[in-house]
């Protein structure tokens, strides 16, 4: 019985996390949409690169906040395995997050998450989770779209970037 205590309590912290997620943004005028059927946002950002739509969700079973940033495009078949490089060396370093590759759609989104099990989903951590995401995206958006659409290579692209 206590293992479907402890599942009942962290359902029910993972929905005050829902409820705090959902005033965070509102307070912070990201001017959330709930999203139906699942715990999440969806929310727009406008970078110095392009605007991307985001999604703020709670898992409610795992006690998990994860922050996704979709890039605007998708990337064609054969722009992918090019995608999928510059990826891979954008990725090597970051801290926080990583950036993904959908080999079967070509959607290219940013993630970013918390595990908040036993414990508070404070607004600090969202705002950590929320805007490192946001601007490691925006950071590589224009390699991103350069790779994609701009015949560069991933080495060249991420040199720009990254000046490595």
């Amino acid at each position: 019985m206590e293992g479907a205590e402890s599942i009942a309590g962290g359902r029910e912290n993972a929905l005050r996390a829902h409820e705090a997620l959902g005033q965070f943004l509102q307070d912070d005028e990201w001017y959330p949409q709930p999203l139906e059927r699942v715990h999440a946002y969806r929310v727009g950002y406008v970078g110095t690169n392009g605007q991307v739509t985001c999604f703020a969700q709670i898992e409610p079973d795992l006690e998990q906040f994860i922050f996704y940033v979709l890039c605007p495009m998708k990337a064609d078949e054969q722009a992918r395995p090019a995608v999928a490089e510059y990826i891979t060396r954008a990725n090597f370093g970051l801290r926080i997050g990583n950036l993904e590759l959908d080999y079967e759609d070509g959607e290219v989104r940013y993630k970013s998450s918390i595990d908040f099990e036993d414990g508070e989903l404070t607004p600090q951590l969202m705002r950590n989770a929320i805007y490192s995401a946001v601007r490691t995206m925006d950071r590589y958006l224009g390699g991103l779209f350069a790779v994609m659409y701009g015949g560069k290579s991933a080495p060249e692209a991420i040199q720009e970037i990254e000046g490595t």
